[in-house]
């Protein structure tokens, strides 16, 4: 029988980390997701167009994708603390300029900053748990890091909908501009890149293959990448965007139903992240399965919204969009699979690696779901006018489980 090491039995520091690394990272999901029930007041306070809505979404995806290699050699060479404070700079900027802005333009640019700001927010807990926790409680640790994160969402849904009507979206991101730069300092205070007299995941004891082109000569990388772009991608794209003209044009939803409805949809995401680390880690014993199973689950929900009407029950909206949730939320378990892959030399940037086409995707589909919907939001009337974006969803996540 394998002993599992434990490289920091009785740690004070590392459940520091995850209780503080979780909270910073519930702030990257926030921002993900918090155009969207802002998205009517940006409309007739700044005079946003569709396509500037579908830009100020997407380009925080892919200001995020575009860091993510970056920051895996950070970690890599520079370690936790001084990469979470160079990018918290840039993130804690963008906030308060997307609080001050008067223009789309600087909104957009402002979520370009914040995009960099917090792109490394799950790669340093994960890269720390690598480091601190025992290597058979990763794929449970990873799901519970991301469902505490996932209540980013849920806050970006319904309570920053009330917040808006209560002291608007500008000072509502001030809020978050304070909250931010507390939970940065205090995480900076508490982590370290390794425990007490362990080598770091920083420093090379293992080599690698090519390095990074050895990485992506691997069939296994892009297998797991290119399902994790549709997955989130698509997830990513109805949460922070077009699930609201879907619920309140298509539907007939006011703002704050369409916002109780997506709580529902990040609820699902969050409750199913430990269940499939779990089932992964330990009943199932296999990644694989659990993905395989998840991708099918959400691409036969997404075909089956193809049908609705605006007659269809509320229950069964709330329970089909609870149901998205659960099924898009097994896939962390990728990170997981992935650094089962490769040597710890390579940890960090190996899980970067896939997370830039995570947030890719989620940038990519943003767009793609605007070019089939085609029409400005006011000029869309029934769910049949958005039956083409679930087209895409379904058949993109079937194709994704080939």
């Amino acid at each position: 029988m394998n002993v599992v090491e434990d490289p920091a039995p009785g740690s004070w520091r590392r459940w520091a980390i995850f209780v503080i690394g979780s909270i910073n990272f519930m702030l990257s999901m926030f921002y993900r997701v918090s155009t969207a029930v802002i998205s009517p007041s940006l409309v007739r306070d700044l005079g946003f167009s569709s396509t500037q809505l579908s830009d100020l979404s997407a380009v925080f995806f892919y200001a995020f994708a575009a860091s993510q290699i970056p920051i895996g050699i950070a970690l890599d060479r520079l370690g936790v603390r001084l990469t979470l404070a160079i990018l918290s700079v840039s993130g804690i900027s963008g906030v308060l300029l997307f609080a001050l802005g008067e223009t789309p333009n600087h909104l957009i640019f402002a979520r370009v900053l914040l995009g960099i700001g917090v792109s490394g927010n799950l790669m340093i807990v994960l890269a720390l748990f690598a480091a601190w926790f025992p290597v058979d409680r990763f794929g449970f640790l990873s799901g519970l890091v991301v469902a505490v994160g996932v209540l980013g969402t849920l806050v970006g849904a319904t309570p920053l909908a009330l917040m808006n009507l209560w002291i608007g979206w500008r000072a509502s991101f001030l809020v978050f501009a304070v909250v931010n730069s507390i939970v940065v300092l205090a995480f900076i205070w508490v982590a370290r890149d390794k425990p007490p007299g362990r080598a770091s995941f920083a420093l090379k004891s293992e080599a690698f293959p090519g390095g990074l082109a050895g990485l992506f000569g691997m069939y296994s990388y892009w297998a797991i990448s290119l399902s994790s772009f549709v997955r989130y991608g698509y997830i990513a794209a109805l949460q922070g965007l077009w699930a609201t003209p879907f619920l309140i044009y298509g539907l007939g939803m006011d703002e704050i139903a369409a916002s109780n409805v997506l709580f529902c949809l990040g609820l699902g995401y969050m409750v199913s992240l430990p269940v499939s680390g779990y089932l992964s880690d330990t009943v199932l014993r296999s990644r694989k399965q659990v993905l395989l199973a998840s991708l099918s689950i959400f691409s036969v929900l997404a075909f089956s919204i193809i049908w609705w009407t605006q007659s269809v029950p509320h229950w069964l909206v709330v329970g089909t969009f609870f149901g998205l949730g659960c099924a898009s939320g097994p896939g962390q378990i990728m990170y997981a699979h992935m650094k089962e892959l490769i040597p710890p030399a390579m940890i960090a940037r190996a899980m970067t690696a896939v997370n830039l086409f995570t947030v890719l995707g989620a940038g990519i589909m943003t767009h793609i779901l605007g070019l089939v919907v085609g029409s400005e939001p006011s000029k869309l009337t029934c769910p049949e006018d958005f039956k083409f974006m679930w087209y895409v969803g379904g058949i993109s996540l079937a194709l994704a489980c080939v």
